[in-house]
C-alpha cells in the first residue's frame, strides 16, 4: 500500500497525539487536587466544607456561586482557635483567592506547610446587626500539639 506525504504526515501525528495522551494520563498533574482530599485537608485543619454551589449562593445572597462553605467547625482544632464560623464562605487563604474546592485545598496544603497563615471569610453577622454579611480574616497559629 502507498502512502503519500499527506498520509504519512497524518499518520505520525495522530500517533504523536496517541503518545502524547497515553503519557497526560500516566502522570498526574504536579498540582492535581480532588474535592475529597480538598475536604479531607479541610477536615485536618478543623472544618467540614464544600462547594457553594446556587443554592448556597442563593441562600447567602452572595454575587457568584464561589468560595467554599463551612458546614461544620471541629471542636479544638486550628480553625476553631481561629474563629472561623459555621456557614462562612472561605474566599481567601495566605491572599490566595479561593474561587472552588480544588483552589481551597491546594491553598490549604501549601498553608499548613507552614505555620503561620490567615483565612479570609464572609460571614454571617450576629443576630440583631444592620449589616448582614461581614468580611473577617482569621489568623492561624502553629499546630501545638
Amino acid at each position: 500500500m502507498k502512502k503519500t506525504a499527506f498520509g504519512w504526515t497524518l499518520f505520525l501525528l495522530s500517533g504523536l497525539l496517541a503518545a502524547e495522551t497515553v503519557c497526560a494520563q500516566a502522570s498526574p498533574q504536579p498540582n492535581a487536587m480532588t474535592e475529597e482530599e480538598a475536604a479531607r485537608l479541610g477536615e485536618e485543619f478543623g472544618i467540614v466544607v464544600g462547594a457553594v454551589d446556587e443554592e448556597i449562593q442563593q441562600e447567602l445572597k452572595l454575587q457568584r456561586p464561589q468560595g467554599v462553605a463551612v458546614f461544620e467547625v471541629i471542636g479544638n482544632s486550628r480553625a476553631d482557635t481561629a474563629g472561623i464560623k459555621v456557614r462562612s464562605v472561605i474566599k481567601e487563604i495566605d491572599k490566595q483567592e479561593i474561587r472552588n474546592m480544588t483552589e481551597f485545598g491546594l491553598a490549604l496544603k501549601k498553608a499548613m506547610s507552614g505555620c503561620n497563615f490567615t483565612v479570609g471569610t464572609y460571614e454571617p453577622a450576629e443576630p440583631g446587626e444592620l449589616v448582614s454579611w461581614g468580611v473577617n480574616f482569621h489568623f492561624v497559629g502553629c499546630k501545638r500539639d
